[in-house]
């Protein structure tokens, strides 16, 4: 499956990926996460917060 970075533009090929998961761009290291498998779909991961101990 192949997609486009949305931070680069990069090309992205991946396998065996389930939505919702966090895969990395080989090109620029941006954190992405999978949206949708059927087309591949990956949009920007959410920053994690940090929980202060919560």
């Amino acid at each position: 499956m192949n997609c486009k970075c949305p931070e680069c533009d990069a090309d992205i090929e991946v396998t065996d990926v389930l939505a919702g998961e966090i895969i990395d761009c080989p090109e620029c290291g941006v954190e992405l996460e999978v949206i949708q498998v059927e087309p591949l779909v990956v949009e920007l991961a959410p920053e994690e917060e940090e929980d202060w101990g919560e």
